[in-house]
């Protein structure tokens, strides 16, 4: 695997939109931190197994994820996504979330990723059955990042 940041972002999101959970976890250390803004540093993954279980909450039920376009701004470790996710239900509901995404990249680790989206649009988009298996499952891997964040810009 590449260091390059942005060469290391890019082969993350090919892993993480085939759902190749075993690739998507080489891209995380034991200290590596994932939360989604709209729901705060409180609600955080930390370590690949954290971060698999996380996002697996999300992605886990649906039957399509893809993503549309992106623009791609990389400043030394840092690497900003701008794109659009198309998520599908088994039961006929979609939506499409714009999403802007910030990766720290440390000799070839993320070390910090942040989403950036609309909660809203989300859950006035997904089934009932998918919101009460967010709201029934496993949260026991959540991280509360809050202290980690402090001093960190957009954290």
């Amino acid at each position: 695997m590449s260091d390059d940041p942005t060469a290391v972002a890019a082969a993350f999101w090919a892993a993480l939109y085939d759902r190749d959970w075993p690739r998507i976890r080489s891209f995380f250390g034991p200290d590596s931190i994932y939360y989604d803004v709209p729901t705060g540093p409180s609600t955080a993954g930390k370590g690949p197994d954290s971060i698999e279980a996380r996002l697996r909450l999300g992605l886990e039920g649906l039957a399509g994820y893809d993503h549309g376009p992106a623009a791609v701004v990389s400043q030394g470790p840092v690497v900003v996504t701008e794109h659009a996710e198309h998520w599908r239900w088994p039961s006929g509901e979609s939506v499409t979330l714009p999403f802007v995404s910030v990766q720290h990249v440390h000799d070839g680790i993320i070390t910090l990723w942040r989403d950036y989206w609309d909660l809203q649009t989300l859950m006035t988009a997904s089934p009932a059955s998918w919101q009460d298996r967010l709201a029934t499952a496993d949260l026991s891997w959540i991280h509360d990042a809050t202290e980690e964040m402090r001093g960190i810009p957009g954290g």
